[in-house]
């Protein structure tokens, strides 16, 4: 709660990484502070059955096994979009007054002050319930009731898929392409230019909206 009092010299302040194992204690209160941290393998070992439910869901309602499986990939695709759109436009939000400091330095900004803290890297489960609702309600309003499950078990797959890689980017010491690349691109998101490469999963989305990192931007035009 003290962060938010720094105000206009916050931007400056959490975009300085301190590279530490652990991160500071954010509440006193011990259930808050337990919600805060969250090991790796709780995402996929929460996550991973519901998209099982919901692709099985789907077939049960009448698709093929073809069908929820484009289906799905469909979702994965979306989300990748998702994880771009929020990463740069809420991620990244520039803020300057007490709350929306304190605000952002819980929704992401721990994450840049103190990027190898394994136990603040992935979203918590308990936030990730909650944000399932309108997610849900957003697909079930552009989709059938026996699409909807399968689009959104593949939107959740990605989400899996996203925090799992950004997990592995972090803390894995990948030898080769293109995990080699990715750890590289996502690290230089960190510690040289944070304001290009929002991409984890990939770079596609940087490409397509001109927020590659000018190495990059540069090498094509080489």
């Amino acid at each position: 709660m003290q962060v938010g009092h720094l105000e206009e010299r916050y931007q400056e302040w959490v975009h300085q990484p301190i590279v530490s194992k652990e991160g500071p204690r954010f509440f006193g209160n011990d259930v808050l502070e337990f919600l805060t941290r969250t090991k790796w393998w709780a995402v996929p070992t929460i996550w991973l059955p519901v998209v099982c439910c919901l692709l099985v869901k789907s077939i049960l309602m009448g698709h093929t096994v073809q069908d929820v499986a484009m289906m799905a990939l469909f979702g994965i695709f979306i989300w990748t979009l998702i994880e771009y759109t929020l990463h740069r436009f809420l991620f990244h939000i520039e803020t300057k007054t007490y709350w929306w400091n304190t605000a952002h330095y819980l929704l992401h900004g721990c994450h840049h002050k103190h990027p190898m803290d394994s136990l603040r890297l992935v979203f918590p489960p308990t936030a990730t319930a909650i944000l399932c609702f309108p997610f849900w309600n957003l697909v079930a309003f552009f989709a059938t009731p026996s699409t909807t499950p399968a689009l959104f078990g593949g939107g959740l797959l990605g989400y899996v898929m996203y925090d799992c890689t950004h997990y592995y980017l972090h803390h894995g010491q990948p030898s080769k392409d293109p995990a080699k690349h990715l750890k590289r691109y996502h690290l230089n998101h960190h510690f040289r230019i944070q304001d290009k490469g929002f991409g984890i999963t990939s770079s596609l989305w940087d490409a397509v909206f001109g927020t590659l990192p000018p190495s990059m931007t540069s090498g094509k035009k080489n």
